[in-house]
């Protein structure tokens, strides 16, 4: 089961001490949710107006590319839109400086989100639908291995919690389907890539974790009787996560930041704990 592991960081740029610092980069990399109960983002009076569901433009997020600095998915292109959250990547980076700096400079950037949408009763597609247990893998963007290393902040005004399900470790996930895994076909990561279909090469290990994320979704049985517990993310609090490792599924909730990460496993602590070397050692071949 996936293990909630707190640290008591109430800042941004807080200083961590090297045991804090231990503390996170061995529960991120085996597998726990890293809990700062008392790191909130707050917002200012001009800023509390963004709190609203009809900004999102037909999706779940609010987006800023941090190639370009755009922000997309809104209905407006307001600039006090764009500068907040800009404010939260600032303050994320700032946090990573400081809680994990042996992940710099190999960690990169990914892209910031705020959602103001509520989880709870929205219609999509199953694949979309994160209110199942699913490890995270993305079709059109591959990671080739990396880790996606992920920052949430609730910052719901009227107290409401974020409410996740947290489910069994990866390698649990990656036994339960091992029968069920297969191979991609010879040539289709170029095809795919050339069509525009995906915007770099989708390696074997990106085709296997396409297959586990989907697999866990589309598993209703698997869904209801896998072992998981239920956590409350209250107003106010960030967490950490591998969400590529990590099970996980976001049940109810509205208004929250979050800042995407990657890391290559060669910046890690201990390389052996990432879905990579964990699928490699399982399928007993090289993902490449």
């Amino acid at each position: 089961m996936t293990e909630i592991v707190s640290l008591p960081i109430e800042h941004w740029d807080q200083t961590c001490s090297p045991q804090q610092q231990d503390t996170a980069l061995q529960a991120l990399e085996g597998g726990s949710v890293v809990l700062l109960s008392h790191l909130a983002f707050p917002l200012d009076d001009t800023e509390l107006r963004f709190l609203d569901p009809t900004l999102a433009d037909a999706g779940k997020n609010i987006s800023l590319n941090p190639a370009n600095g755009t922000l997309q998915g809104s209905r407006d292109s307001l600039e006090p839109l764009r500068g907040m959250v800009e404010r939260y990547a600032q303050s994320s980076a700032s946090l990573l400086r400081q809680l994990l700096p042996s992940y710099f400079p190999a960690i990169q950037t990914g892209r910031t989100s705020f959602r103001p949408v509520e989880v709870e009763g929205r219609t999509t597609s199953w694949r979309k639908d994160d209110t199942r247990l699913h490890v995270d893998s993305f079709p059109s963007s591959p990671t080739q291995g990396k880790r996606i290393l992920r920052l949430f902040t609730n910052v719901n005004p009227e107290g409401r919690p974020r409410t996740w399900r947290l489910g069994e470790s990866f390698e649990g996930v990656a036994r339960h389907y091992l029968p069920s895994l297969h191979r991609p076909v010879w040539g289709s990561s170029a095809v795919l890539q050339a069509l525009g279909i995906t915007k770099s090469k989708r390696s074997a290990y990106d085709h296997f974790m396409l297959q586990l994320h989907d697999q866990m979704k589309a598993d209703a049985s698997y869904q209801a009787k896998a072992p998981q517990h239920t956590q409350q993310f209250v107003p106010g609090s960030s967490w950490l996560v591998y969400t590529d490792q990590v099970s996980h599924a976001a049940m109810a909730g509205q208004h929250l930041f979050e800042q995407t990460f990657y890391l290559p496993i060669d910046g890690m602590s201990d390389a052996a704990t990432s879905p990579l070397r964990v699928l490699e050692r399982l399928l007993r071949r090289t993902l490449v």
